[in-house]
C-alpha cells in the first residue's frame, strides 16, 4: 500500500514543519501550506488521503477553506485542528463536512489513526461514486 498523503494547512510554520517531520518519520508524505487559498490550489493539483486544517487562520479561515475544499472534491476528508475552539465552532465544522475536529497539539498517534481512517473513507466514497456513474451509463445506454 502506498504511503498516506496528507496536506497540512496552518499559518504557524513551525507547527506544520514539525508535524510534517513527525509524519515523515512514520512513513507519511506531507505537503505543507500556510493559508486557505494555497490549500485549495494544492488540493486541485494533487490527491490527498486527508487534509489537516487549522481552524483559525488569517484571511480565509478553516471553515471557509473546508467548504472550498469540499466544493472542489466532495470525497476529500478534512480533519480540523484548533488551539482555541468553542463547542459551537466544532459543531459548525462537523456540519460543514469535517471528518474530525481535534485540539492542538494533536496526539500524533491518534492523528495518524484518523488520517488512515480518512483514506479508507475517501476510497470508499470514490468507489461508490464510480459505481453510481457506471450504473447510470449502463442504464442509459441499454446494453
Amino acid at each position: 500500500m502506498t504511503a498516506l498523503r496528507v496536506l497540512l494547512v496552518d499559518d504557524e510554520k513551525d507547527f506544520t514543519d514539525t508535524l510534517a517531520e513527525r509524519m515523515a518519520a512514520r512513513g507519511l508524505q506531507a505537503d505543507v501550506c500556510a493559508d486557505g487559498a494555497e490549500a485549495l490550489e494544492l488540493a486541485r493539483s494533487k490527491t490527498y488521503d486527508a487534509v489537516v486544517l487549522d481552524l483559525a487562520m488569517p484571511g480565509m479561515d478553516g471553515i471557509a477553506t473546508l467548504k472550498g475544499l469540499l466544493a472542489n472534491n466532495p470525497d476529500l476528508q478534512v480533519i480540523l485542528l484548533t488551539g482555541r475552539a468553542t463547542l459551537q465552532q466544532g459543531l459548525e465544522a462537523i456540519k460543514s463536512g469535517a471528518m474530525e475536529f481535534l485540539t492542538k497539539p494533536p496526539d500524533i498517534d491518534r492523528l495518524i489513526e484518523k488520517i488512515s481512517e480518512a483514506r479508507t473513507k475517501r476510497e470508499r466514497l470514490t468507489e461508490q461514486r464510480i459505481e453510481k456513474t457506471l450504473s447510470e451509463i449502463l442504464r442509459t445506454k441499454g446494453w
